[in-house]
């Protein structure tokens, strides 16, 4: 198979759009990793390159999207009749299941539908029974049924926050927590749930609700031109979208399952530097399912529940709904102080529009719609910086047009002095650059620069610089220099060849790219080092907070550099620990962040939980594993219990497998550094002594690792979720 982003087709059909079944690669992203899969792609092509600007490939169906496989992989329908996947290695990745069903051929239909059929031409078997993440022309979703979003072009190996699922009380839409949070409901009194005979399907762009095999009304309809419709697709944030980009972006770029907050942060320091964003026609999911939930201020006219939003801090949004039934009249003003989901109203006696609060700028922003171009950068700062860089840029959200306004706003000079207040906070010896400096080495931010988005937030800003911009370790990614004129917050940083270590550990990739045993345990070195100059070597202690693959990056020699240092802690040196608010990353945060009471040992846990993803090669919560494996640590605990502690080690590696002994120290001390009580895990300086093999790990460790991480983490990701912007459900 080809390296560069492509379809390789196994079966097409035609039907305006094309169909195409065959192996789906986004290998600029993802290298070596495939998907078999049925696409609709507007063109006919015996191998298509999806980096072309005028093809547009969507994934309807997926067979393996949980379990993308490597280079060399094959697809076989066996004379026993069933259609099988298999990886390079030989292991089946996914299969239809059809042995001795007397299967002889395998066909695509023209709706996208791929079939498996006996010598009669009578259906064996085929995908629309195996519902992933789309419903297609026809296709039906029973009772039992969900469609989940597959990430397959963000997060591999991850299932989405998000389901849709026909039960036998109706077609919900939740948030996938323990216990599941419904934010759509539409209850259905079904007469019998056993004969398969009631259902919801497709149709020309409504999706009608069948009882005993008989229509009975659309759930949804008329939203789309049927023209355009050609599947119904639940997308990775749970919804469609509906708020401009302009005022909104995602919480996190790589994952936008996370739903979006706002482009600036909202500051109660400076409300007049907020406006209103009006969205009519739409409603707010909690104002029906729990209106307890939101404040209802009564009969305020519409105006007057804006400016009450306006002029409330903790408010973000106002929903008025004018509501007319025959002869009565009401008005009603709820106030919304965390907005999660809103909907398309599709009440006719309700006239709703919702206030959501924007910052200023980003309305001026919206009016230029300028499109932002990031390319590679291949300048340096000329003798006194021969470096490749990593910049930080935030590119068209502060215009200077929108700093006018601050002035209008708050006065020049005050402005002025609260940007110098700001820039006296920043110490060390790095370099500061200005606005235009950036813009001339970017060439106005046209040449292409590895970015690194920054939220906006000063006080993030400020963790970043403050903490890393006095210390140089090998072991930590260096930061050369930053910009913080007016609104703009610009980071530089070093440039780090092969990235972040998640890619290196958690994606299928070929043999050949496959860590090794000694370099997966220089990796461990490497970050222990770099944690405990942190902790121990520095002026100050700094804690990192964030510890997890993401955050190490790995340069052309393999040698690892702690990076991002947003969430860090400064902490005196007399100081035994410190309360904080809670931060991190849901699953590498420790148990005492539930009492938001912590010390360096924070970074200590995380620290285990990173030794346990490299030498099992998975994610710590990993929804594509059974639902008792999906958590690792619990993996980790039962498998000691049974003594099969080997049966963790990262199987794709045959050198892993060979040097077992090495391995099995390597999770003894993840097993010190995860114990729940944080006085127990040892500092880095000594887990350093444990690797270099002068100090062995006690022999009384607890293996009842805490489960609360887990539902407080999932919990915690929850509450993250600041503003899910969405259309239809």
């Amino acid at each position: 198979m080809p390296r560069e982003d492509c379809i390789i087709p196994v079966l097409q059909s035609y039907n305006g759009s094309t169909f195409t079944c065959g192996f789906y690669s986004q290998a600029s992203l993802y290298p070596e990793l495939y998907y078999f899969a049925i696409l609709v792609v507007p063109t006919d092509l015996r191998s298509i390159n999806i980096n072309s600007d005028n093809v547009a490939p969507m994934v309807v169906w997926s067979a393996n999207w949980t379990h993308p496989v490597g280079n060399q992989a094959t697809l076989e329908l066996t004379v026993e009749g069933d259609l099988i996947l298999k990886d390079a290695d030989g292991s089946v990745a996914w299969s239809t299941q059809t042995c001795g069903e007397s299967v002889v051929g395998m066909k695509l239909t023209d709706t996208g539908n791929l079939v498996l059929f006996d010598k009669n031409n009578a259906v064996v078997w085929q995908s629309i029974d195996h519902p992933t993440d789309t419903l297609l022309l026809g296709q039906k979703l029973r009772v039992g049924q969900k469609l989940t979003p597959s990430n397959i072009a963000t997060n591999m190996n991850e299932q989405g926050l998000y389901s849709l699922s026909l039960t036998t009380e109706g077609l919900f839409a939740q948030v996938e927590t323990d216990p599941p949070q419904v934010y759509y409901a539409s209850r259905i009194n079904f007469p019998d749930t056993s004969s398969g005979s009631n259902y919801v399907e497709f149709t020309q762009g409504h999706l009608e609700l069948f009882l005993n095999y008989t229509r009975n009304g659309s759930l949804f309809s008329g939203y789309v031109s049927t023209a355009a419709v050609q599947f119904l697709k639940f997308e990775s944030d749970g919804h469609l979208r509906v708020c401009p980009d302009h005022y909104f972006r995602p919480i996190d770029y790589a994952n936008p399952s996370l739903g979006c907050t706002g482009s600036i942060p909202s500051s109660c320091e400076a409300l007049q530097l907020e406006s209103f964003l009006d969205v009519r026609g739409v409603s707010y999911f909690a104002v029906k399912t729990d209106p307890q939930g939101v404040a209802d201020l009564g009969n305020l006219d519409e105006e007057s529940c804006k400016k009450t939003c306006a002029n409330n801090c903790s408010c973000r949004a106002a929903l008025f709904q004018d509501v007319r039934d025959g002869s009565k009249h009401s008005r009603v003003c709820y106030l919304l102080s965390q907005v999660f989901s809103i909907k398309n109203e599709s009440d006719l006696m309700h006239s709703t529009v919702l206030f959501l609060k924007v910052h200023k700028t980003t309305i001026e922003v919206a009016h230029s719609s300028k499109t932002i171009l990031i390319k590679t950068i291949t300048s340096s700062l000329g003798s006194l910086l021969a470096v490749v860089f990593l910049v930080a840029v935030i590119k068209g959200l502060y215009r200077r047009k929108g700093f006018e306004d601050v002035k209008e706003e708050k006065g020049v000079d005050e402005v002025e002095e609260v940007e110098e207040d700001y820039l006296d906070q920043v110490s060390g010896a790095l370099m500061r650059f200005t606005y235009d400096d950036l813009k001339i080495i970017t060439e106005d931010f046209d040449n292409r620069i590895a970015v690194k988005q920054l939220n906006g937030s000063k006080k993030s800003f400020l963790a970043e610089v403050e903490s890393i911009g006095n210390i140089h370790h090998v072991n930590l990614v260096r930061l050369i220099g930053f910009c913080a004129e007016k609104f703009h917050r610009l980071l530089v940083y070093e440039y780090i060849a092969k990235g972040s270590l998640n890619k290196w550990i958690f994606h299928k990739l070929d043999e050949s790219s496959l860590l090794d045993w000694q370099q997966r345990m220089k990796i461990i070195f490497d970050i222990a080092k770099g944690l405990c100059y942190l902790h121990e070597e520095c002026r100050w202690k700094i804690v990192h907070m964030d510890i997890k693959p993401q955050n190490i990056l790995l340069d052309e020699n393999f040698n690892a550099k702690i990076a991002d240092f947003g969430l860090s802690k400064i902490i005196d040196r007399d100081q035994s620990q410190i309360v904080t608010t809670m931060r991190g990353t849901p699953g590498y945060m420790a148990p005492e962040w539930l009492h938001a009471t912590i010390t360096e040992k924070v970074d200590v846990y995380s620290f285990g939980v990173v030794i346990l993803e490299i030498v099992c090669g998975r994610k710590v919560f990993d929804r594509s594993q059974n639902q008792e494996d999906m958590y690792l640590l619990g993996v980790f605990k039962r498998k000691w219990e049974e003594g099969r502690l080997l049966d963790m080690i990262d199987k794709r590696s045959e050198d892993m497998q060979l040097n077992r002994p090495h391995v099995m120290k390597m999770m003894r001390l993840a097993a010190w550094c995860l114990q729940v009580d944080f006085t127990k895990r040892p500092s880095l300086s000594m887990a350093i002594k444990v690797l270099e093999g002068v100090m062995e790990v006690p022999g009384d460790l607890d293996y009842n690792f805490s489960y609360l991480t887990l539902t407080n983490g999932i919990s915690f990701l929850h509450n993250m979720i600041l503003l899910v912007c969405l259309t239809t459900l």
